[in-house]
């Protein structure tokens, strides 16, 4: 495709996509929920490409959600007056449901609602047990929450050792992986931790993994939240120890609640250093003693946001009515078809108008891509600038490194002496302007787009549109 050339109709466009990507008729369904559930996008003529940042709620879960609100009356769950009972069923009926989703036997998972996938990894960081000679073992394309628990561990004197990913397509190289789990030590608490799917790149690594690293001495953290809104995560057959979750991301809507899916074995080896409200059965201050709550109540730190969980299940089930492998056929075609023609594109001159970090097809992928943008001359566009004229055309995508520092360090070619330069040079603070003038003359971040559940073929025709407009 040349500068010259132009877009199909729409309509043309969606025929041609029909005959590459027949399968798509069979999640028609998802046109009619778009219509009834999510009409807001149309009436507003928007463009809503920033899934991987946060899901799209349907109107039939706020209105489920504020007709039980309205119904009834709810109290702090920590009594045993009828509102509080309420309340505690519900939290409870909503636990067993994210079991349920997830296919973890109650018997060896459990459910702990946290405020974010955030929160629950700081759940797991400061309290794994982290001890000199211990590791932490995790991939260079981590979001950050997952990166900050190097800090507990840096603490309490374990290694830290972080996997590089290989370009172009982002991918661990499975030959060297061998070599890093066999850093693990004997018998000591090592902790090995890598996403599903990249919340940079898209890119879904085996799951294979967990069986893998836990048979040499690991236990395993398993970040799902860039993963779990449109592929199925079975905890019946992979059973990693720690699965983090962010429920707004799976399903927009409430924000505010999160999860840590743990195997009740792992929990037992973790040592909260600290106690708060409802975490304990028996606390004192003249006898300077306390006694953790069993289970999940130990991590469950003051009250539980108990107006809002009930919300949470009427979320899955929209999810369960729906099928999450409809959603992930739905990603999979659109993503399919967006890749091969935003690698076509090119300016007249043969310039490529983009550069994908990650993979090219649609094999161990997800639906997110982040890209750059380059002018004639090879020369990158600002990914502010895309992200200025995205908005006017009122197309919502995401840019900078998307708190996935090491995959955007190995995309833009940013190396380890540049960054110890410029953190050396910066001792105190260090703004994002002081980065980019560390860095001068490479992109400071990248255009990051993303599909899900209410994503449609005009959703990405529109992109195709506006992508072409900057050859």
């Amino acid at each position: 495709m040349t500068s010259t050339s132009s877009l199909p109709p729409l309509e043309s466009a969606y025929q041609d996509f029909l005959q590459s990507y027949p399968s798509y008729l069979d999640t028609r369904s998802l046109d009619d929920l778009r219509q009834g559930e999510y009409a807001r996008l149309d009436a507003a003529g928007q463009v809503y490409l920033d899934y991987t940042g946060g899901g799209l709620y349907a109107e039939t879960q706020l209105r489920q959600h504020i007709e039980l609100l309205r119904q009834h009356v709810f109290g702090n769950p920590h009594s045993t007056s009828p509102a509080s009972d309420l309340s505690t069923r519900l939290v409870e009926q909503a636990r067993q449901a994210v079991l349920r989703f997830f296919n973890a036997a109650p018997d060896e998972y459990a459910a702990i609602f946290t405020a974010n996938a955030s929160s629950a990894l700081k759940l797991v960081g400061e309290s794994f047990p982290f001890g000199p000679g211990d590791h932490y073992l995790l991939t260079f394309d981590n979001h950050n929450s997952v990166n900050g628990i190097r800090e507990f561990a840096r603490a309490h004197g374990a290694e830290i050792t972080y996997i590089p990913v290989q370009l172009p397509d982002m991918r661990i190289d499975e030959e060297c992986l061998q070599g890093f789990l066999n850093l693990a030590m004997p018998g000591g608490s090592n902790l090995f931790a890598f996403p599903a799917q990249s919340n940079f790149s898209g890119v879904q690594h085996p799951l294979e993994w967990i069986a893998r690293a836990q048979e040499q001495d690991w236990m395993v953290m398993l970040d799902a939240a860039a993963f779990a809104p449109t592929n199925r995560l079975d905890l019946g057959r992979w059973q990693p120890d720690f699965v983090p979750l962010s429920f707004y991301k799976m399903f927009g809507y409430p924000t505010g609640v999160g999860c840590l899916l743990a195997r009740r074995a792992a929990l037992e080896k973790l040592h909260r250093p600290w106690f708060a409200g409802g975490t304990i059965t028996v606390a004192s201050v003249q006898g300077d003693k306390y006694y953790l709550a069993p289970g999940e109540a130990a991590f469950e730190e003051g009250t539980v946001n108990y107006l809002n969980l009930p919300a949470v299940e009427i979320g899955l089930n929209h999810l369960g009515t729906i099928g999450l492998e409809l959603i992930h056929e739905r990603v999979r075609c659109l993503t399919g078809w967006l890749l091969e023609h935003l690698l076509d594109l090119r300016h007249a001159n043969g310039q490529a108008l983009i550069r994908l970090y990650g993979p090219t097809s649609i094999e161990r992928r997800g639906g997110t891509l982040t890209l750059n943008f380059f002018e004639s001359s090879g020369r990158a566009i600002d990914h502010r600038r895309i992200e200025a004229l995205a908005n006017q055309a009122n197309i919502s995508l995401r840019t900078g490194c998307f708190c996935n520092p090491g995959a955007g360090e190995i995309a833009l070619g940013i190396s380890q002496p540049e960054l110890a330069a410029c953190f050396t040079r910066s001792n105190d603070r260090l703004t994002l302007d002081d980065f980019r003038l560390c860095i001068d003359g490479k992109s400071s971040g990248a255009v990051r787009i993303s599909l899900g559940l209410a994503s449609n073929f005009a959703d990405v025709y529109r992109f195709l549109q506006f992508a072409e407009g900057l050859l």
